[in-house]
């Protein structure tokens, strides 16, 4: 019989979350974890960036204070401080979700996993390097400890890691990944970010913030390509106007040793660039390597990234696999909900994954969210359109808040009005989108959003101004020319 009902390899956004499901579902659970709970999320991620930019935040608006009538003198940051709190709050949740595993009756076992069959693993003890020779078992040192484990049903949940840059001297010293910048104990004078999309944008913030001269080099026509173009053609002006230099259509093609580092830019600014530090932020690849996948006979894609349904079920009988391995949409909501589901269809209970919306946020500054189809999409798929937009400007409570900058836009269907996409850049996006992702599951139109009263003055207001405008009824902006 085996030792439990369900085993989760990866402790991190989705495996934690669905062990807890499972448990509340009555199977016994296990899951294996080769660091703190949490994963990438918790641990080098979501948390500790957002913590880091929220210090940013304070320092910003403390420099700042005189437009709000407060004067401050000799204002600086302690970057050890921003670290110790960033490292205190990291431990504060780690320490809860292990606390929740315990009280759900979950087992924890720390250490690395490998497949030895479908449903069976062993599991090399924290500490040790794991060395493998090729076969089904760990080459382990003499006196390692090595633990089987076997269960009826198993989730791959082991997440992923940032993705190589294949050029000459991406392994230098000062050249770091998005988990690498978190090791720097001091600020840079002079940074190039590789990359513009969420995880680049969200550290040159950051840095920008704190003195650095930052430049961010992207190889498309614009910063975040995946957002809605108004939104990422937007974000590059906002920078721009807080000196941070944004190079698009630009390759970094090499990374010359010396002090500073010298990083080489091809494109419409070619040129060489001087740099204390590099950080790579140009995507991730599933944390697979040392698994022993084929040893399961577990198939991936052409990336690396493992196959799975609606139900998140691999093609090989009791194995799911959930989270960033999936290749589906690398964002820890998205990682808890396949945990959930996944739990839930192990457990008997007939469940799917919907990816139809999946709202996203970004940590810039300003900041952006997003959910739905981008006005782009939604004309490549066919839709006649409505566009609506709203600025923050012209808000009585972000005039309040001391933050105008950005605009909401709403993609909406022209026949029927129904709300197709949602796109923010401005104060607090990250919170307002909660509302765009819900009138997108509810198939709200604009007509709902615009009779919807809304509190007052909030930012919040903004979602009915945008609809209002969509249907040619502003009120608090000028009517658009017919």
């Amino acid at each position: 019989m085996p030792e439990f009902d369900l085993l989760v390899i990866g402790g991190g956004p989705g495996g934690y979350v669905a062990a807890i499901r499972a448990a509340q579902r009555g199977l016994r659970v296990c899951v294996v974890e080769k660091e703190r709970p949490g994963g990438v999320c918790l641990n080098w991620g979501c948390i500790p960036t957002k913590a880091m930019l929220r210090s940013a935040e304070v320092f910003q608006t403390v420099t700042t204070a005189a437009e709000f009538g407060i004067h401050a003198e000799n204002v600086r940051y302690d970057f050890a401080a921003v670290r110790a709190r960033k490292d205190a709050i990291v431990k504060e949740l780690t320490d809860g979700v292990a606390s929740l595993l315990r009280a759900n009756g979950v087992t924890v076992i720390e250490g690395h996993a490998r497949f030895t069959g479908p449903t069976t693993v062993e599991v090399l003890e924290v500490g040790a390097s794991p060395v493998f020779d090729g076969g089904p078992r760990y080459a382990a040192a003499p006196g390692t400890r090595v633990r089987e484990v076997s269960a009826r049903d198993v989730i791959v949940a082991t997440g992923s890691v940032p993705a190589d840059l294949p050029i000459p001297g991406a392994d230098l010293p000062g050249v770091v990944t998005s988990d690498g910048a978190f090791g720097l104990t001091e600020v840079p004078q002079k940074l190039v970010v590789i990359g513009g999309s969420a995880v680049g944008a969200e550290w040159a913030s950051l840095f920008a913030a704190f003195g650095s001269q930052v430049t961010v080099v992207e190889m498309r026509d614009r910063l975040v390509p995946a957002e809605d173009e108004e939104i990422g053609r937007a974000l590059g002006r906002s920078f721009t106007e807080r000196g941070i230099t944004v190079l698009t259509g630009a390759t970094v093609t090499a990374i010359a040793d010396g002090s500073p580092l010298r990083v080489s830019v091809s494109g419409p600014q070619a040129g060489d660039l001087a740099a204390d530090v590099v950080l790579v932020g140009v995507g991730r690849k599933p944390n697979t390597g040392q698994l022993g996948l084929d040893i399961a006979g577990i198939a991936t894609d052409t990336r690396g990234f493992i196959e799975v349904d609606d139900r998140l079920r691999t093609g090989v009988e009791h194995v799911s696999a959930i989270g960033d391995v999936t290749g589906r949409a690398l964002l820890a909501h998205v990682a808890s909900h396949q945990g959930l589901t996944a739990a839930d269809v192990i457990a008997g209970h007939d469940a799917r994954i919907d990816y139809s919306v999946i709202p996203a946020a970004t940590f810039t500054h300003p900041e952006m969210a997003s959910v739905g189809l981008t006005e782009a999409a939604a004309l490549a798929a066919g839709h006649q359109v409505t566009v609506a937009k709203f600025p923050f400007a012209a808000l009585g409570r972000a005039r309040t808040f001391g933050e105008t900058e950005g605009f909401v836009k709403i993609v909406a269907g022209r026949t029927h009005g129904e709300v197709l996409g949602v796109h923010i850049i401005g104060p607090s996006a990250s919170d307002l989108i909660a509302e765009g992702a819900l009138a997108i599951s509810l198939e709200a139109t604009l007509d709902e959003l615009a009779d919807t009263i809304h509190a007052h003055p909030t930012l919040g207001e903004i979602g009915m101004e945008t609809a209002m405008a969509g249907l040619g009824l502003p009120v608090h902006i000028a009517p658009r020319k017919r």
